[in-house]
């Protein structure tokens, strides 16, 4: 137990650690998420609320085994204190200035083919030069509850559609259809777009399942056609993989296979047909304040987006090797 946990009568009580823990109580949706995010245990948040509710002489939160609920008490608190917090924020940052040494911990969702890849790079930049931080790298194919799962920022692949959020585009990924050498035994090379209705294919369920949409780079000229897959998946490497093992062709994001086409593992079919690129968003929850930690991740990233976009097209300009 904390002193000012100890104090819960005193006027000198830490009020401000107090509002954090019920701010944290209300966005993290219980008591246990809550103590997991503040990385403390649950019965000391559960004394802090009680502190709090002492403090003020309110009941702030109903609580049942299964249900959690505001009063209206509660709701005028949350309120307030989500102020109080964002200006005290604002004025710590104001009088240690903007220069402040990046410190504590920064939560980040990144999908997990590219956060297990063309992230790394920036990610260990940031890590170098800001030694104070520590980074939560979270693998996960989907989007984030930035309140809920106290995540401060993500890497997002795909359309963002919550206006809650900053979305700040990267770039775009190109998309290409390869597949493993034995599918175009005999035929000539490169493949008619035609030609790929009578390969078998693989799906990933993410961005497409029975049919396929590409695109002439040379005129914009549409092409679209139903497959039905050998095999579908949510994982990009599980369908590398796939394609490798010559289960059918599929729809790769051009990064993932530049050296497997590179070394003639995998061919580029139809390589003037593409399909829709996949942007790339830097996404954060608006708020008044922001700390260091967060701020200067987002300008490593951007500062080094322009290197891992070069990476992901050299699979256009690369030569096979013979």
């Amino acid at each position: 137990m904390t002193k000012a946990e100890k104090q819960s009568g005193n006027p000198g009580v830490d009020r401000i650690e107090l509002m954090q823990t019920f701010v944290r109580i209300v966005e993290a949706g219980s008591l246990s998420a809550a103590a997991e995010q503040l990385k403390t245990s649950q019965p000391t948040v559960s004394r802090r609320l009680q502190t709090l509710e002492r403090a003020l002489g309110l009941r702030l939160l109903q609580r049942s085994t299964h249900v959690m609920k505001l009063t209206e008490d509660g709701e005028r608190c949350f309120a307030h204190a989500k102020d109080l917090l964002d200006n005290w924020k604002a004025m710590e940052a104001d009088l240690r200035g903007t220069q402040d040494e990046p410190e504590g911990t920064l939560r980040v969702l990144v999908p997990h083919a590219f956060g297990q890849d063309q992230l790394i790079v920036p990610l260990t930049n940031y890590l170098g030069r800001f030694p104070r931080v520590s980074v939560e790298w979270l693998l996960h194919d989907r989007r984030p509850d930035f309140i809920a799962e106290g995540i401060d920022c993500a890497i997002q692949v795909g359309a963002v559609d919550n206006p809650s959020v900053i979305a700040i585009k990267l770039f775009d990924i190109p998309r290409i259809v390869v597949a493993a050498p034995q599918h175009v035994a005999g035929k000539s090379l490169p493949l008619k777009v035609e030609d790929l209705h009578n390969i078998p294919w693989l799906a990933l369920r993410t961005f497409y399942r029975d049919e396929v949409t590409l695109t002439q780079q040379s005129n914009g000229e549409e092409h679209r056609f139903a497959i039905r897959p050998r095999m579908s998946t949510d994982s990009l490497y599980a369908l590398r993989n796939a394609a490798l093992a010559g289960l059918g062709a599929g729809i790769v994001s051009a990064w993932i296979v530049a050296d497997d086409i590179a070394q003639g593992r995998l061919l580029h079919l139809a390589p003037d047909w593409r399909a829709a690129p996949l942007p790339v968003y830097l996404v954060y929850p608006y708020a008044r304040y922001y700390p260091a930690r967060l701020r200067l991740f987002v300008e490593t990233i951007r500062s080094m987006m322009p290197l891992i976009e070069e990476k992901t097209f050299a699979v256009l300009t690369r030569k096979k090797k013979r």
